[in-house]
């Protein structure tokens, strides 16, 4: 069985080429630590889905929200129409399984527009 050496040439180009697809993945990621370092978020699709009224949208349209499913959703459209309408987004954590956590994570994907 004969074993080929690489020449010293071949040598040089293989770390070259290493050397070169390290830089290649450095760059590529660089905005993204760039962003990372800075304490900016990337864009994510969450941010921009848009913001459902509480007072105004149905079951359906609250299950659209990050978060909330069917069960809850059902909860909040039965809270508003045996309490009112929501005064204010905070209020969302009077309903049974909205606890300050899973407030925080709805907070940006709620609102309440008070008529009056």
């Amino acid at each position: 069985m004969k074993v080929r050496l690489l020449s010293q040439d071949s040598k040089r180009l293989v770390s070259t080429l290493g050397l070169l697809s390290f830089l290649l993945a450095v760059i590529a990621a660089a905005p993204a630590l760039a962003a990372q370092a800075e304490g900016k978020a990337q864009p994510v699709a969450a941010s921009t889905a848009r913001v459902v009224d509480l007072n105004t949208a149905s079951a359906e349209e609250l299950t659209t929200v990050p978060g909330i499913g069917p069960t809850l959703a059902q909860r909040i459209v039965e809270f508003r129409e045996k309490e009112g309408p929501f005064r204010r987004v905070e209020d969302l954590m009077k309903v049974k399984g909205i606890g300050e956590k899973s407030f925080q994570k709805l907070r940006q994907h709620v609102k309440v527009d008070v008529k009056g």
